[in-house]
């Protein structure tokens, strides 16, 4: 068993434990493949005592990308049964030759660096195809079945992983890195939509990790513009608004798209949410603003942020301020996206973010007293076969505030409280075309 001094030595280099090496490596194979090994300082050291000589493809492809190699030859790894040696041009240079040696050895070495960087597992016609599979998909997301779309997601992911754990010219990598963070994005929109926080919280990390490898703002900006609506719906809504603000620092810049507004309505309904009502307004103002200035956006379907949509966060923002004139706001905001929403193609018609307005519209209207119109309002959502995980907790906290209230022992509202207990005892969505809120 003969030691990897290469390794070794290239580890030094950079002034890294074994357990600091280890710790790349598994961040490295975490945002190629989405999942995080256990690898540690052991696994480095056998390594490099030679007791490992031909890791996985995944954990190879990290290693070279970890120590900036271009091939697993330059790190001293080899398949078993194939001891290490040098190359032809190093054997021209250790050898004893005339100046004629030399310079062929020279010229045998750039002709082998030309070859190398020539090499790709990727052209640009793959990548045309996979940002179309993309934006499609980013565009179906709003409106067809998950269950259609949820295995096409995944195996588009896996190609792009597969590929990464190749070789490509730099820019295609990041290419590739991009394609793989919106991707992960699309990931973490079905977990939430199932009400799956751990799992959504992972797939967001990945979109962040691949953002910054390909040094992406926007797409980081967007990555903590889901975070902050993930920690909305587990009720930490000052985390919400501090991740909301932190994506506005990421995504500035030119090619932001609607990105601002969207962050600056997520901190919005997440500071009126926490209490902070001046606040609230303040950056809810701010968010129609940009609005005015945005650019087109990047990406369609779920990656962007329509006007209906925009007017639906404010409807739920005035709501939460809570007080007279603020409601009758509210009111006006959600009556617009539902407009919005419906006079939209029916492609790009999130039936989600339309139950969102229904659903405030209930709440503003029993909060002016106005019973017999909340039923109404309700009647558009009670309809529906199955609902996201955030319209579901939606409709539980109007039924709590329904059983709260001053008419809770009437009939219509008796009524309505058993509708809602018996549509959100439900089995969590299956298929459902809808993104969470």
């Amino acid at each position: 068993m003969m030691a990897n001094e290469i390794l070794r030595r290239l580890r030094r280099e950079q002034r890294w434990t074994q357990a600091q090496a280890a710790q790349r490596v598994c961040t490295q194979v975490q945002a190629a493949t989405g999942r995080y090994p256990e690898l540690d300082a052991n696994w480095i050291s056998r390594l490099e005592r030679g007791a490992i000589t031909w890791p996985s493809g995944d954990y190879r492809a990290a290693l070279c990308a970890v120590f900036g190699v271009s091939s697993e030859a330059e790190l001293g790894l080899h398949p078993k049964g194939e001891p290490t040696g040098t190359t032809s041009a190093q054997s021209a240079y250790s050898a004893p030759g005339t100046e004629a040696s030399s310079l062929q050895a020279d010229t045998e070495l750039s002709a082998r660096l030309a070859r190398h960087a020539a090499a790709t597992n990727v052209n640009e016609l793959v990548l045309e195809q996979f940002d179309a599979d993309l934006e499609r998909l980013a565009r179906d997301f709003v409106s067809r079945p998950l269950s259609l779309l949820v295995p096409e997601i995944r195996s588009l992911r896996t190609d792009v992983f597969r590929l990464l754990e190749g070789r490509q010219h730099p820019g295609q990598t990041r290419h590739l890195y991009v394609l793989a963070g919106w991707l992960s994005g699309l990931a973490a929109h079905v977990s939430l939509d199932l009400g799956h926080q751990p799992s959504a919280s992972t797939h967001a990390r990945t979109v962040v990790q691949c953002a910054e490898i390909a040094e992406h703002p926007r797409l980081r900006a967007w990555a903590r513009s889901f975070q902050s609506l993930a920690a909305y719906w587990t009720g930490d809504y000052r985390r919400a608004a501090d991740l909301a603000r932190a994506g506005r620092e990421d995504g500035r810049g030119p090619g932001s798209g609607t990105l601002t507004a969207r962050l600056l309505s997520l901190e919005a309904r997440a500071l009126a949410a926490h209490g902070d009502g001046r606040s609230a307004l303040r950056s809810l103002a701010l968010a129609h603003d940009a609005r005015s200035n945005a650019e087109r956006d990047e990406l369609p379907g779920v990656f962007a942020f329509p006007e209906a949509k925009q007017w639906a966060y404010t409807g739920t923002t005035l709501l939460a301020v809570d007080d007279d004139e603020q409601v009758q706001r509210a009111i006006a905001a959600s009556n617009r996206a539902v407009e919005l929403y419906q006079a939209g193609a029916e492609g790009d018609r999130s039936s989600g973010d339309l139950h969102a307005a229904h659903l405030d519209l209930a709440t503003a209207y029993l909060a002016s007293g106005e019973v017999e119109g909340a039923g109404i309002e309700l009647a558009a959502v009670l309809g529906a076969d199955q609902y996201t995980a955030s319209i579901t907790i939606r409709l539980r906290k109007l039924g709590t505030l329904i059983g709260r209230g001053p008419y809770r022992d009437s009939r219509p509202v008796i009524d309505l409280r058993e509708r809602i207990r018996e549509v959100t005892d439900r089995p969590a969505l299956v298929s459902t075309p809808t993104e969470p809120r």
